[in-house]
């Protein structure tokens, strides 16, 4: 960011790419935002389609703005790669193989442009404004589409060599386990997503169909949510089977990162309780001795509407 800008009229823009909706709006420094709309990510096949829609909602979020300096993009999208601003073969998004997903904003709204992944993204949103304020070592994990996490260790966001580092959703939980949409089979995101639920909650069901989700047509980590607040057996099950395969890829996690905090973010999370506290529970039942009762786990302290907003302006905001 330029040493001269002035805090009281500057913006950032914050993008958040998900595989379902996309979410953008502007941000001030002390993390309001001031404005927001949103897209169907899921409606455009050709990826130019999906910057000219976002583009012409921004400008006019930009528009309806007065005597503000716009000092920067940050995007959070499914495999971002903060080194090269690419999107690179994502699972969750209709444009396969490797998208300038930063160049093409950057060239439409002539304005610095900076890529991350999601997680990453959200993990920066967090430690600014939220649950990890001030917080060294943390795991962000968003329970979206897919399962995401950014790691940041020693207060800085860890990225590996080639901007990959952290991809914990597609780490191998079950071996010849469920197919992810990355091409292997197995993967924790395939279990632990808003996805993953749904398609445990269809498993149990082929097993037992005593549960107020038999009668559904359509069932959504919500309805199935909404099912177990309400006491139904079954769905608080899929959560038991959920929050273990959860807590115990944490476990392992914990022994190579030794975090202070974990924060889970997203629709998944929203469950509060249902997915915190089995998790927990698994997690300490699985985690090496020497980190037992050492790591809190909580739900993101950000306003859900704007979160993902926040994380992805703080990259901006940081350059």
């Amino acid at each position: 960011m330029k040493s001269n800008t002035n805090y009281n009229t500057a913006l950032a823009v914050g993008i958040d790419v998900g595989g379902t909706n996309t979410v953008f709006g502007l941000v001030d420094h002390m993390g309001n935002c001031v404005s927001h709309d949103s897209i169907k990510t899921s409606h455009f096949q050709l990826v130019e389609d999906f910057v000219d829609a976002v583009c012409l909602k921004l400008n006019k979020l930009i528009a309806d703005q007065t005597d503000v300096e716009i000092i920067g993009v940050g995007i959070g999208a499914p495999n971002g790669n903060y080194f090269s601003g690419n999107i690179e073969f994502a699972p969750n998004l209709n444009w396969k193989g490797i998208i300038p997903l930063s160049k093409l904003f950057e060239e439409r709204l002539n304005i610095p442009t900076t890529l991350t992944n999601d997680a990453n993204a959200a993990a920066l949103g967090e430690r600014i404004y939220g649950a990890a304020k001030g917080v060294d070592d943390f795991i962000m994990i968003t329970l979206g589409t897919g399962l995401g996490s950014g790691f940041v260790m020693n207060g800085e966001l860890v990225y590996g060599h080639d901007g990959f580092a952290g991809e914990l959703g597609h780490t191998i939980v079950e071996k010849n386990g469920r197919k992810c949409g990355c091409g292997r089979n197995g993967c924790l995101e395939t279990y632990v997503s808003a996805t993953g639920i749904v398609r445990s909650a269809k498993e149990f069901l082929e097993k037992s169909s005593i549960s107020s989700l038999a009668s559904l047509d359509i069932i959504t980590s919500k309805s199935i949510s909404d099912a177990a607040i309400a006491g139904d057996k079954l769905a608080l099950e899929i959560f038991d089977f959920t929050a273990e395969k959860l807590g115990f890829s944490l476990a392992n996690t914990v022994a190579f990162s030794s975090p202070k905090l974990i924060v889970l973010f997203g629709g998944l999370a929203q469950s509060g309780d249902l997915i915190i506290n089995p998790t927990k529970k698994y997690l300490e039942e699985y985690v090496l001795s020497i980190y037992k009762n050492k790591i809190e786990i909580v739900s993101s302290k950000l306003d859900a509407s704007d979160a993902a907003i926040l994380g992805a302006s703080a990259l901006a905001w940081q350059q």
